[in-house]
């Protein structure tokens, strides 16, 4: 039984939270406090949410805002990584674990607490991502997990456990999905995802048109970068968070950033979800076209590369890590060139750049013209084609030999 006397618990006002606060204090006899990260979660989310908090049994609740610190500090280095999990995922659940758990180490050690506690499943990813923050950061300070521990089953039993503690929630029996938002997405799973069969219900989504129903008229939109970070949205400068915000907005009327995959879970099985990022998509989308004018082929080889182990770091909660470090430092090396605007066209979910210029532009039409010009020798080719092809020359030669019949050797003197 752990020791701790005063737990922070990562709270969110849901009803699992909801119930690990009275658990806390009747089966540890702790004092608990609660902490809210709000990450662009929405008014309607966080409204309300301390009262429900204290009303549960909290000493207190804070909500504090990280929306900026999440752009800035994860989302577009995220973004300039070119990070995507298996190939669809733009890892926005993933990418907002690291800044919530640091902000609960942080929030605890300010009080002077001695445990930290979250509401993940022993099921999930989101259990690895707030534990390894917390041995990276605050490793004196002992976890509770209460799913892995309390022997409530599902959402009928929590419902009961508050109704026969007096304590009011919101949640109902029937919860269609689980969601998972913040600035940069929103996830859903559940119900109907579950069976991989079947199609996605058309009112899962809830930030993105159907693409169907979307505008036939195309809409462009500017994105200004310096040094790979969106600064301006459509030539006006922007706050990190309220770019993102106000381009989930404008891509998600044109049914931009909608995703269906089954993915592989850290933990070892498949699960199903759907995940909308309208703005994260765009952004990727422009970014890459920067890519495409400013780097070298070697470069942005090397970037796609790493791009692949990033993402994975950051699916498996490893942000804390000196392999992150170390990867970032690459990253943020190559997007010191990557200056520029980049237009992208939306229509019917699709997410296209169409137009690109940069002051570090590596094109240069006088070489790549098919006009005629005075700046590249055809002739040149030739020889670069001989050395790069060397190698399966010589192997084709050498196979060439081996295939002839082996001549007969004369009979030495005296032979018979």
């Amino acid at each position: 039984m752990p020791s701790a006397s005063k737990v922070v618990v990562a709270y969110s006002g849901g009803l699992d939270t909801s119930c690990v606060i009275p658990w806390l204090k009747e089966n540890y006899g702790c004092k608990v406090y609660a902490i809210v990260g709000d990450v662009g979660q929405g008014s309607e989310e966080l409204k309300g949410v301390e009262k429900k908090a204290i009303d549960s049994g909290a000493e207190d609740c804070i909500v504090v805002n990280l929306q900026r610190e999440f752009a800035e500090d994860y989302c577009f280095p995220m973004l300039i990584s070119g990070s995507i999990y298996e190939s669809r995922y733009l890892l926005g659940t993933s990418i907002a674990r690291p800044i919530l758990a640091k902000a609960q180490v942080e929030y605890a050690l300010k009080i002077k607490a001695d445990g930290l506690c979250h509401g993940c499943t022993g099921k999930g990813n989101d259990q690895v991502r707030f534990e390894s923050t917390y041995a990276a950061l605050a490793p004196n300070l002992e976890v509770i997990a209460p799913w892995r521990i309390w022997d409530l089953g599902g959402r009928e039993d929590l419902l009961k456990y508050l109704a026969d503690r007096k304590i009011p929630t919101t949640a109902s029996a029937r919860k269609i999905y689980s969601r998972d938002r913040n600035l940069w997405h929103i996830s859903h799973e559940g119900a109907a995802l579950e069976d991989p069969w079947n199609t996605v219900p058309d009112d899962i989504w809830m930030l993105t048109q159907d693409p169907r129903k979307a505008p036939n008229t195309p809409a462009d939109v500017s994105i200004t970068f310096a040094k790979g970070r969106p600064v301006k949205l459509d030539g006006k400068a922007m706050p990190a968070h309220e770019l993102v915000m106000a381009l989930n907005t404008i891509a998600g009327k044109h049914g931009v950033g909608r995703v269906d995959i089954v993915e592989n879970r850290l933990v070892g099985m498949k699960s199903r979800g759907c995940y909308e990022t309208p703005g994260g998509t765009v952004l990727m989308e422009a970014l890459r076209g920067l890519e495409q004018l400013c780097l070298d082929r070697e470069t942005l080889h090397m970037r796609e590369r790493l791009a692949l182990e990033f993402a994975e770091l950051i699916y498996n909660g490893q942000w804390f890590t000196p392999k992150r470090e170390a990867l970032w430092a690459c990253f943020d090396q190559i997007a010191g060139v990557l200056d520029g605007e980049i237009v992208v066209r939306l229509y019917k979910g699709t997410a296209t750049t169409v137009r690109r210029k940069s002051p570090n532009s590596l094109f240069s039409e006088a070489f790549a013209t098919f006009s005629k010009d005075k700046v590249y020798d055809q002739k040149d080719a030739g020889g670069f084609i001989r050395l790069y092809s060397l190698p399966a020359r010589i192997a084709a030669l050498k196979n060439l030999g081996a295939a002839k019949p082996a001549k007969a050797r004369k009979p030495s003197k005296g032979a018979r």
